[in-house]
């Protein structure tokens, strides 16, 4: 998305009257945030009973856990001050401090520290095991201590991470204290579109604990830590690594994995601990947009019998096929060590010739599919970065799908783990952004030849968020594209990079830059057009050609602003439902214009919803509008999918 900014000049984009936004870095030395003038209907639902009570991990699933989420004390201190005596109120959580929903709606400033505290209880049949405490996210730096005792540190906003609190817990009740510290647009950090000055497209900062909080009891040596599933299509199979807490040194720990449509298991295989294992799906049932149809697998961490005997290390087979074929035929001992639930889905993207000689199209299951998709920033009134609840989330899941839209960009933030769920369940595709971050002056303008140099402990912590993040998203069939840069917000190295997240997930395609300065790399040449006719990228004969953004046209509906008196603006902004419709189909003529003459692969169009002071969004901030029909979007969309 184009800051208004580096619009200045630019040929055939109109600015009507918005004055330029900025991000240029000041000492902050106040902030105060308001409550939300609006809200969804599921953030006016919320209660501290039945914020985020869903399982949050879909794709590794235990039987036994404890939801954290709901009240905690918290408390803002100067970042050098010691851990707090006496506490402020309470939060709700999993809501960022600055959300109206946590029932505080404050800042956190870059020289604060903000704190959380609440007492639990560990169930009694999770004697004898191991007990992990889980955050989906913490933006942005945070230290947890367990009953005085300091358990670890983690610094990174988007991610999930982990804690092994066992050993610092006692019976009864147990006292959790987190501190978190976040710098916001201070900091060149993946951040998104946090600033501590939010205007235009840029919108209010996140701190603290944003995603699920919660707890669950593992085996006391060894667990299932990671499942990481890869379908291959053309192959017929699944390629499935079981990951353990810490690696097996015998020949006799083991993974059980069982493939199952419904209550019928359609495979089964036993491997060594440690090595991939493969199951081949027979008749496979293909996952897409129309029919996302998907198989739930069971992983277990079982003993077997040494299917070698007494034969001696050094003189057991070495071939990888000789080891899976022993084990395969291994006899199981006892019941299973550990158990997990998961799923996966037989599908495949790909680029490659389409309609059009030497123009190189977009594949799903190797047949050219148009990718039509909002550009979706996953923000809310209320809740900020953290969506109210899955009711929330399928219901926009739903009205893109049902508006002729088969594809999302997620637009520089990571979603809760169940977003990606829903995605995966419902079908729709999405292009997954990395959240960006930098400083003033490590940005590039359009038309740059060079990318500015980026400090080297900024780079290595954005590139150990973005394989965090690939890591953590890398089994849900419904993310088929990777986008590394944005509009050179902190782009640096790109072609290395493009390749290095090729090289790390093959089963993809990458997006390298979306918009503005390509640099020839990865599989998409990717422009931004937000002309009143949207312009046609030039044919590729090695890429793909898609518009990953274009659109933005605004219409301020009144009773659902977020700030009446403020500029609510668009990239073109009208004022009645004809005049937004007309704007509509007039742009989409040239999509599938572009797409029937030129095979364009992919359109996004700016946005699912208005977000603070933009009014470009489908939707209205608080989701009560909806500014063209279902059906007309349907109908104007389906001349893409003939």
């Amino acid at each position: 998305m184009i800051p208004y900014h580096r619009l200045i000049g630019f040929t055939g984009i109109a600015l009507f009257g918005v004055a330029p936004v900025t991000m240029a870095q000041t000492k902050v030395q106040s902030m105060t945030i308001s409550p939300a003038p609006i809200m969804s209907r599921w953030e006016k639902q919320l209660t501290p009973e039945n914020a985020w009570r869903e399982y949050p991990r879909p794709q590794l699933v235990r039987r036994q856990w404890q939801n954290l989420n709901g009240l905690w004390e918290y408390a803002i201190t100067a970042k050098t001050a010691p851990a707090p005596v006496t506490f402020s109120g309470q939060i709700l959580v999993p809501f960022a401090v600055e959300s109206t929903v946590s029932k505080v709606t404050k800042p956190l400033l870059p020289d604060q520290r903000l704190w959380y505290r609440r007492a639990v209880s560990v169930p009694r049949d999770w004697s004898g095991q191991r007990v992990l405490l889980h955050f989906g996210a913490v933006d942005y730096e945070c230290s947890l201590w367990v009953n005085g005792g300091l358990v670890g540190s983690h610094t990174g906003g988007s991610d999930a991470f982990t804690f092994d609190v066992t050993d610092y817990l006692k019976d009864g009740q147990n006292q959790l204290l987190l501190g978190v510290t976040d710098p916001t647009s201070t900091g060149e950090q993946p951040r998104g579109k946090q600033l501590m000055n939010p205007n235009g497209i840029w919108y209010t900062p996140v701190s603290g604990i944003w995603q699920t909080v919660w707890m669950e009891p593992v085996p006391k040596r060894q667990y299932i830590e990671e499942v990481r599933l890869t379908p291959e299509l053309d192959s017929g199979r699944v390629r499935a690594e079981v990951l353990l807490n810490q690696p097996a040194d015998n020949a006799t720990t083991a993974i059980r994995l069982t493939a199952m449509e419904g209550n019928q298991s359609v495979a089964t295989t036993l491997v060594r601990s440690g090595t991939v294992a493969y199951l081949t799906i027979p008749n496979a049932k293909l996952w897409s947009p129309d029919q996302p149809f998907l198989y739930d697998l069971k992983a277990e961490l079982v003993t077997v019998t040494d299917p070698f005997g007494d034969t001696p290390r050094n003189k057991r087979p070495r071939q990888d096929e000789a080891i899976r074929s022993a084990y395969a035929k291994a006899t199981v001992a006892g019941t299973a060590l550990d158990v997990v639930t998961s799923y996966f889905a037989m599908r495949k993207i790909s680029a490659g010739p389409g309609p059009v000689a030497n123009q190189p199209v977009l594949l799903l299951n190797n047949k050219f599919v148009f990718q039509n998709g909002p550009l979706d920033q996953g923000w809310w009134p209320g809740s900020l970065l953290t969506p109210p609840s899955d009711a929330a989330m399928t219901f926009e899941i739903d009205f893109l799908k049902k508006s002729g839209f088969n594809m999302l960009r997620k637009h520089i933030k990571v979603e809760p783990d169940r977003y990606y769920y829903l995605c995966d369940k419902l079908g729709m595709l999405v292009w997954q952004d990395m959240p960006s971050g930098f400083l003033e002056g490590q940005n590039e303008a359009p038309g740059d030849q060079s990318e500015p140099l980026r400090r080297s402990k900024g780079k290595e912590q954005f590139e150990l968020e973005l394989r965090r993040m690939m890591n953590q998203l890398h089994s849900h069939p419904s993310i088929v594209t990777w986008v590394v840069h944005n509009e050179g917000w902190g782009q640096y190295d790109n072609e290395r990079l493009a390749a290095w997240v090729k090289g790390l997930d093959p089963s993809r395609v990458v997006n390298a830059a979306s918009g503005w300065n390509d640099r020839g790399a990865g599989d998409f040449y990717d422009i931004h057009t937000y002309e009143e006719e949207p312009r046609s990228p030039a044919p590729k004969t090695n890429r793909v050609v898609v518009i990953g953004e274009f659109g933005g046209i605004g219409w301020p509906v009144q009773g659902h602003l977020w700030n009446p008196n403020m500029r609510n603006w668009g990239y073109q902004t009208y004022h009645s439902a004809e005049e937004v419709l007309k704007a509509y189909r007039k742009k989409y003529a040239k999509i599938v214009e572009y797409y029937q003459k030129g095979a364009l692969s992919a359109a996004v169009y700016t946005q699912t919803t208005d977000v603070e002071g933009e009014v470009n969004g489908l939707l209205t901030y608080d989701r009560e509008v909806i500014k063209i029909p279902v059906e007309t979007l349907q109908q104007i969309h389906a001349p893409l999918f003939k």
